[in-house]
């Protein structure tokens, strides 16, 4: 039997969620500041409500994927945010990749309002939902993980519960630092075989036969040879997640220096108007093209 669940914040990811959801036989609940958005999930057959407070009233578990502290504080906190609905024994699944120390806090005050969150960021960029290939790391309490893992093992390739609240977010940053310098190093490789003239079509030949095969090659190369730069995972969004990544390295005192590098690449992308472009446009900068 279908549960009754809330998505808060409709970008991509949070539409692509629903949309699974609503295919399991779960009811679908959903709110964006973006009327378009809203509609968007009518038309996938869930209903759009006019707050996150309205979510948190009618749904027993909530999920919640934003881009921002300001906004996850204003859907959580603020006039018409989840905890205005006095809604005690509420789960509230926060999916955005944020500071762990935030995610940490956050669940820290909802727990003093009597629910209990989970900080489950996603690893998989979003037309991989609906294959279900995507994968998930979550923190909080493993009572609210026990309680919520069929709904997540149901579209995803894997879920692993990390630890307290906060894990799940680390887990994503660890992650995020491998895929987002491994972009900016797959421009180098392709580009420098090709200015020393070889040709894409056998060096992806070779490239998918040697040790460099796999998804990272896979997801990168294709797009940075046909130069489709439709976003997946946003030039903005590598220049946050590097961020996060450099932040926590120096927590832990150890000193980056491939990230750093790579992250001043992305941010000429991203100075150059390419912000919400595909992060493997990041190869053009390596070309010169962004001055």
């Amino acid at each position: 039997m279908g549960e009754k669940l809330g998505m808060i914040g409709l970008g991509k990811m949070g539409l692509a969620l629903s949309k699974e959801f609503i295919a399991d036989g779960h009811e679908m609940i959903g709110y964006d500041i973006d009327p378009a958005r809203n509609k968007m999930i009518e038309e996938m057959g869930g209903r759009a409500a006019a707050s996150a407070k309205e979510i948190a009233g009618e749904c027993d578990i909530t999920f919640s994927i934003l881009l921002k502290e300001a906004h996850i504080e204003e859907n959580t906190f603020g006039p018409g945010g989840i905890v205005q609905a006095g809604k005690k024994g509420l789960i509230h699944v926060e999916m955005s990749t944020m500071k762990p120390a935030f995610q940490t806090g956050l669940g820290r005050r909802l727990a003093a309002e009597g629910i209990d969150m989970l900080d489950a960021p996603i690893s998989g960029s979003h037309p991989r939902v609906a294959a279900r290939e995507i994968s998930m790391m979550v923190g909080g309490k493993k009572e609210a993980f026990d309680r919520v893992y069929p709904i997540l093992d149901s579209i995803t390739s894997s879920v692993v519960h990390m630890g307290d609240n906060g894990t799940g977010a680390t887990m994503k940053v660890v992650i995020n630092l491998f895929v987002n310098s491994c972009t900016a190093l797959i421009c180098e490789m392709l580009l420098t075989g090709q200015r020393a003239g070889l040709s894409n079509d056998k060096m992806m030949e070779c490239l998918r036969a040697s040790t460099v095969k796999g998804t990272m090659l896979e997801n990168a190369a294709p797009r940075m040879i046909s130069r489709d730069w439709e976003a997946r995972g946003a030039v903005e969004i590598f220049v946050k997640d590097m961020g996060l990544a450099i932040d926590l390295a120096k927590e832990g005192g150890v000193e980056l220096a491939v990230v750093p590098a790579a992250r001043k690449m992305f941010q000429r992308a991203e100075a150059a108007g390419w912000g919400k472009d595909d992060a493997t446009r990041v190869l053009e900068v390596y070309e010169g093209k962004d001055k």
